[in-house]
């Protein structure tokens, strides 16, 4: 069986997630935002962007966190470049994600459902 390989854009991404996890939960507590946690982190092949996915427990309070988020992101990254052995730090992007959401909402309709 082949070892599995993995690219720098993925190596990348999982190290983001664990650093910025701490971070957001961080800024939660101090700025008095909605909780969030962080669900994925994608970063482009050429490690330019990262887009951050992020999921509330409350899914109403999800785009008021996630763009109060995007405010700090310029934040995230100066201390993630102090945190971080990368060259460059690629740019922040939160995004809200709402798939925990629909599945709630799928169980609740078959919960439903004669």
């Amino acid at each position: 069986m082949p070892a599995k390989s993995f690219n720098r854009s993925d190596r990348v991404s999982a190290e983001l997630r664990r650093e910025l996890a701490v971070l957001v939960h961080a800024a939660v507590r101090e700025h008095a935002l909605p909780s969030v946690s962080v669900s994925d982190v994608e970063v482009t092949r050429d490690l330019d962007v990262a887009t951050i996915y992020v999921t509330a427990l409350l899914g109403d309070e999800g785009p008021a966190a996630t763009k109060a988020l995007n405010a700090l992101a310029k934040d995230f990254r100066r201390e993630l470049s102090r945190m971080m052995k990368l060259r460059r730090v690629p740019e922040l992007r939160f995004r809200y994600d709402d798939s925990v959401d629909k599945g709630e909402r799928i169980e609740q309709l078959l919960r439903e459902k004669p």
